[in-house]
């Protein structure tokens, strides 16, 4: 096998300099860093991670917490992320949360504990006190995108702006007998991300003048495609109190409640305008008006704060968290309209 004194030799340096090199352990000049990578990749030697940590006291890998990896804005999310891992030379170390209890709370108290790792980014996770505190006891960055709790930084788009805006929309259109397909939890967690969009848009209403118990109903679905076709088949199955519009939490449920109204036989957006929010990538397939975010984009720069905090950046200069959302965009296509 390859040792670092055969890199040294064939790269014409020391073995501490190649060391240095191929560990980040300290100063080596650009020059003679890509010498001792190009010699060590021409006679396969590969550095000990575990010996490169002991020298620089980082295990070059980042744990990511993540509710979901089955879908569409968390599979984005999750690339990204690891594109630009990758890119800064880390790992990944992936934990896909589950409901609270049992198994949730010993990724928290036991494998974050076990498995060595720089820095935490936490995906679209509400954060309870004893989870962010046992975070905290590992001494690493924490880096919230989107979710609830404490965090050394934290990433998000304005989710009530988001809410307000697509109603907004909807409203500007003439509709004015508008419902909301939540996400689960949305009324029980206010400052979670389903929470704030719905709280986005019971303030546009409110701004509309329109009382949201007279005129608008709500009701909690999965954020996914069949979740968002059984929420609308039991939102559209009553024709007498049936809205004329349809504000959904997620792309995934508009495409669901598009195919709902399909089998009930409702015109979109003829009868019934839908309006989603993502910029899913099927979104365009199924004319689908919506508010985009870019969620390869948030976990490049997820990455980017935890780098930051990694070098001591942040401490001079404002984070990317400094205090501006993430940006979003409406796209009108053809499933918003006039109500007939």
């Amino acid at each position: 096998m390859a040792a670092i004194g055969d890199v040294a030799r064939l790269a014409g340096v020391s073995k501490a300099t190649a060391s240095r090199a191929l560990s980040g352990g300290g100063y080596v000049a650009d020059d003679t860093r890509r010498r001792v990578e190009a010699a060590a990749k021409e006679i396969g030697y590969i550095a000990s991670p575990d010996a490169a940590s002991l020298v620089t006291g980082r295990t070059k890998n980042v744990g990511v917490i993540i509710p979901f990896v089955n879908r569409w804005f968390f599979g984005e999310v999750l690339e990204g992320i690891e594109r630009a891992l990758l890119s800064a030379g880390y790992d990944l170390t992936l934990y896909n949360l589950s409901e609270p209890g049992p198994d949730r709370a010993r990724v928290f108290d036991f494998f974050l504990a076990r498995k060595r790792v720089d820095a935490v980014i936490a995906v679209g996770v509400d954060l309870d006190d004893h989870e962010v505190a046992a975070l905290e006891k590992r001494e690493k960055p924490l880096v919230a995108l989107g979710g609830s709790g404490g965090a050394d930084a934290r990433l998000s788009v304005d989710d009530r702006a988001v809410g307000q805006l697509a109603t907004e929309h909807l409203l500007h259109l003439g509709h004015t007998r508008i419902a909301h397909l939540a996400g689960l939890g949305a009324r029980d967690l206010p400052l979670s991300v389903q929470g704030q969009r719905r709280q986005g848009f019971l303030d546009a209403l409110s701004a509309a003048g329109i009382p949201p118990e007279d005129r608008a109903v709500i009701l909690e679905a999965d954020v996914s495609l069949p979740g968002g076709y059984t929420g609308a088949l039991q939102l559209l199955g009553h024709p007498a109190a049936r809205p004329t519009a349809l504000f959904a939490a997620s792309d995934e449920m508009a495409i669901g409640a598009i195919r709902a109204a399909e089998k009930l036989g409702i015109d979109v957006p003829g009868d019934l305008s839908i309006i989603g929010v993502d910029g899913h990538e099927y979104a365009e397939m199924f004319e689908l008006t919506t508010i985009e975010q870019y969620p390869g984009e948030q976990g490049r720069l997820a990455v980017d704060v935890v780098m930051a905090l990694l070098l001591d950046e942040g401490a001079a200069d404002p984070l990317p968290d400094s205090g501006a959302p993430l940006p979003t965009r409406l796209v009108v296509r053809a499933t918003t309209s006039a109500p007939r």
